[in-house]
């Protein structure tokens, strides 16, 4: 779900439901009059800027305060301790509240204290008091929130206050015990009137999917909410600040003055402000509903809004206090955790499935006696890989199908129509509006993934029609009313909330960016059988190989070369493999391998673990040991039954004026890596224990070895092939191939790996060998 950049409205621009999703509302120039906001310069603590209210609750007039020292608008002891805070190492916000007492006409107020700093920039010209140039820097913001009535509890005991309900989320065994146990905590714990769980789908239309209220309301639960109910701006401020209040929908705002920052000439931005006011647009809808308090609580994946916890309160203004809405936003993240856990092991479990699916099939077409669509349609089918309701094939002149046939003839109109589009994979959810002039019935194929190969052969996994009924608040075809203002006509949101239901026809399960990509790697992969088909079973075998050792991945610090060199012909194809990936987190992966066995047995073993492996170690934080024990697992687990070689490591910045960089790395049987340094000393990384080999003892235990390459240095990965002569000892094999990478490690890595080749490799070789080869680039000075 990626969102589009926004316009915001100029300042002062009238706002209705016609332009309410480009209002700054980060910006807004006032905040709720539950409490006060002063905005003080940093680190001299002098009130640049504070609301209208400020009289209100200190006794003092925001006229009176500007310009003056934090301590004699607060007083000594107030002020001092929220000056303590401030001064502190580390986030504001992880220390909020400052618990403080006012002193108003000689009576004691107790007060929370909210702080949170605001960086200041001057975007248009600096005022003229001002020097130009002058970096502003930030400003220091401090709420003021009366504590009216005894504290629930002390702030540091938040976890306490909702130790239990952790405990059964961690406890629930489905996605909708989740929802269930956070709602009725929630509002056990505010006493809002409603609280729902509120999820997002891809277009961020929104739906109720846990609900729990008071017994005489009626129910929201399963209603849909459309996009447009929460704009952009408004996804984009709950995802940097994750709780808001707002507890009397009928506040009248109160202004800040000066109205921009004295320091930077603009509006002072209240992104992460607690008392920030809010849309007036807002406020309206919540009326419209019946909403006299509202509170809201982001739910985030991966830092991305997946949902809210929505609660509402319908008798009148409520404000739960600091540490109760703290202990509210604990239970939001603690949900958006386990959501996030969860949602990681099933993908997990997925990708393994799906990895060692892809990786069969892939393998078993190098079965020339076997026809190719019998092949695919076999016990492990492609329906296995991509769910479907069927699955057609047309290849090599054989057909076949799986699942709800469709006849030949909708099939090729359908796959001709996919091949005409110019595109490796095809899909749609909704083929009767996307190829309509086809007259394909719904029920029949309502979505369609199609992978057109060449000359007119295909692979279509096709899904019927799952016809929707979607249960709306309001129909969210008619989301505005208009309604007379003076002399012009508004927008505004719209007045009914009732349960409008909208059937939608035509369209199947949409496919999941998951399955389009792994449909698109099958399709390398056939492309590739088809080809080898014509060749002997050897031959196949390689090109399948070479098809999964791809090139290396560009990195501006590194310089990476890998290399494969196949057995001489007549020899049997062996399961030599390399693979170099990146991660998220911006270090490399390195593999090596070597199956044991040869024939076209070994070169299938050789790409499912490549798989396993890739879907084991890509966005996970695991160390190369981790990534091992996890893929010995995951053979024993599937049954794969190879026994290999191999070695995995991971390189990362250390950090630092050096430059350098960590490798930390794991054996399983494998040859030790040999590193060159820029001094041309070379060294064996060897570890304690060499470590079993993958596939003897899925409980081995294995280690994380580690050790710090400075700039130019030179680490080379590679096979036995390479090192192992009938006439020489193997150890002899490994101290000249160190004597050989440092007396060429002046030439570039790729001519440097080519050259090692030629100097050890026989010209008749009865091993396949594999290199991986990194160079750390020298920093520049």
């Amino acid at each position: 779900m990626t969102e589009p950049l926004v316009e915001f409205l100029p300042a002062g621009t009238p706002v209705d439901l016609s332009n309410c999703e480009r209002e700054p509302i980060h910006v807004p120039g006032s905040v709720q009059p539950r409490g006060v906001l002063i905005a003080v310069s940093d680190p001299d603590f002098v009130v640049q800027q504070v609301s209208e209210n400020l009289g209100d609750l200190i006794g003092v007039h925001w006229r009176a305060a500007l310009g003056r020292p934090l301590t004699e608008v607060l007083g000594v002891a107030a002020a001092s301790a929220v000056i303590r805070s401030a001064s502190a190492f580390g986030d504001l916000r992880e220390r909020n509240p400052v618990e403080i007492t006012l002193d108003v006409d000689g009576d004691p107020v107790p007060v929370d204290a909210l702080l949170h700093r605001a960086v200041i920039r001057a975007d248009e010209p600096v005022p003229t008091e001002f020097p130009a140039g002058r970096d502003p820097g930030s400003s220091l913001l401090v709420e003021l929130e009366p504590a009216r009535g005894p504290r629930p509890f002390s702030f540091p005991n938040t976890y306490q206050a909702v130790r239990g309900t952790i405990g059964d989320l961690n406890r629930a065994s489905s996605l909708q015990q989740l929802y269930d146990i956070t709602a009725t905590a929630v509002r056990t714990l505010t006493g809002f009137d409603r609280v729902m769980v509120y999820r997002y789908d891809a277009d961020y239309n929104g739906e109720v999917v846990a609900e729990a209220k008071l017994p005489e309301l009626n129910s929201f639960l399963g209603l849909h909410y459309p996009a447009s109910d929460i704009p952009a701006q408004a996804r984009a401020l709950y995802e940097k600040n994750w709780i808001r209040l707002i507890s009397d929908v009928d506040y009248v705002p109160a202004g800040l003055q000066p109205t921009l920052h004295p320091a930077s000439g603009l509006p002072l931005d209240l992104t992460y402000s607690t008392l920030r006011s809010v849309s007036p647009i807002h406020l309206e809808y919540l009326r419209n509903m019946g909403v006299r308090a509202s509170m809201s609580i982001s739910l985030l994946r991966d830092d991305k809004l997946w949902g809210l916890i929505a609660c509402h309160h319908y008798s009148g203004p409520h404000a739960p206090p600091y540490a109760t809405r703290a202990a509210a936003e604990f239970l939001g993240s603690t949900l958006s955790l386990r959501l996030v856990d969860r949602a990681e092991e099933d993908e997990i479990r997925r990708a393994l499935r799906v990895r060692s699916t892809l990786a069969w099939l892939t393998a078993a077409t190098l079965d020339e006696d076997r026809p190719l669509a019998e092949t695919l349609l076999g016990s492990r089918s492609l329906l296995d890989l991509v769910p479907a309701d069927g699955v057609a094939v047309h290849l090599q002149g054989t057909r076949g199908s799986r699942g709800v046939a469709l006849p030949v003839t909708v099939a090729d109109g359908i796959a001709a129509w996919a091949a005409a589009q110019g595109d490796d994979v095809v899909a749609t959810d909704s083929l009767p509006h996307t190829a309509d002039r086809l007259g394909v019935p719904a029920e029949l194929a309502s979505g369609v993934l199609v992978l057109p190969l060449p000359e007119g052969q295909y692979v279509l996994w096709s899904r019927g029609e799952a016809v929707q009924h979607i249960d709306w608040g309001g129909d969210p075809h008619n989301k505005a009313i208009a309604e007379r203002e003076g002399n012009g006509v508004r927008l505004s949101p719209r007045k009914s909330f009732d349960r409008w239901r909208e059937t939608v026809r035509d369209r199947s399960e949409p496919w999941t960016t998951q399955q389009v990509s792994e449909a698109t790697e099958l399709r390398t992969h056939l492309l590739e059988a088809l080809y080898a088909r014509s060749r002997s079973t050897v031959r196949a075998a390689e090109r399948l190989q070479r098809s999964l050792l791809t090139d290396p991945p560009q990195h501006d610090r590194l310089e990476v070369a890998v290399r494969y060199v196949p057995a001489a012909p007549g020899a049997q194809v062996g399961g030599d493999w390399y693979d170099v990936f990146g991660q998220p987190d911006g270090s490399t992966m390195l593999v090596i391998g070597d199956v044991v066995g040869h024939d076209t047995e070994a070169a299938a073993s050789m790409a499912q673990l490549r798989g396993l492996l890739r879907g084991i170690a890509f966005d996970s934080s695991d160390g190369p040991a981790a990534v091992l024990a996890r893929l010995d697992a995951a053979t024993h687990g599937l049954q794969v039954g190879a026994l290999a070689t191999v070695l995995v490591g991971r390189l990362d910045h250390v950090g630092g004026p050096a430059g350098g960089m960590r490798l930390r790395w794991a054996s399983a049987g494998h040859l030790p890596p040999i590193v060159v340094d820029p001094d041309g000393r070379e060294r064996l990384l060897t570890a304690p224990r060499p470590g079993l080999l993958l596939g003897v003892d899925a409980s081995a235990t294995r280690t994380d070895q580690e050790d710090v390459l400075a700039p130019g240095s030179t680490v080379l990965l590679y096979t036995d092939g390479l090192v192992e002569r009938r006439d020489q000892l193997f150890d002899d094999g490994v101290t000249l191939l160190g004597e050989a990478l440092a007396d060429l490690r002046g030439l570039p890595v790729g001519e440097m790996c080519d050259a090692l080749l030629a100097r050890l490799l026989p010209e008749r070789s009865m091993d396949d060998v594999a290199l991986v080869a990194v160079r750390l680039r020298a920093q520049a000075d």
